[in-house]
């Protein structure tokens, strides 16, 4: 019997699935999920508005179900997807946690880590953009224009 090999592109899904869970709560849509031999260990979104918390980012959501999932700290062999680019302090946690690869939507041309143009991520983190970038991008652009009218 074979394993099915799923790609980037079905697991960005999974992650916008997420993203859209935080968009029904009335939170910023942003979803990850973390993966590991080809296997989802942690979905998450943005939990900062019902935690009351700034730091319930997807990403530290998704750090925190997928190393009490695989009972350590370090992610070497896993890959986060993630739909808007990480912050700083989510990069900064990407760091500690040795995530092997992320893999990212839509850019954050504000407050994405990239813009900082320093080595924030662990030296052995690979990255990929714009996966699904579109589908990202109008996710989070429809979201912004609805609260402003």
């Amino acid at each position: 019997m074979s394993v099915q090999k799923f790609d980037d592109e079905y697991f960005m899904k999974q992650a916008l699935r997420e993203a859209q869970k935080a968009l029904t709560d009335k939170e910023i849509p942003i979803g990850a999920v973390i993966v590991s031999e080809n296997r989802i260990i942690a979905r998450a979104h943005n939990l900062t508005q019902r935690l009351h918390d700034c730091t319930a980012h997807a990403e530290m959501q998704a750090f925190t179900a997928a190393s009490d999932y695989l009972g350590g700290k370090y992610l070497e062999e896993c890959t986060l997807y993630v739909t808007l680019e990480p912050c700083l302090m989510c990069a900064g946690a990407a760091f500690w946690t040795h995530i092997g690869k992320i893999v990212i939507g839509a850019s954050d041309e504000t407050r994405g880590y990239k813009r900082l143009k320093s080595k924030v991520l662990h030296p052995k983190t690979k990255v990929k953009s714009g996966v699904l970038k579109e589908d990202c991008e109008e996710l989070l652009n429809s979201f912004f224009a609805s609260i402003r009218k």
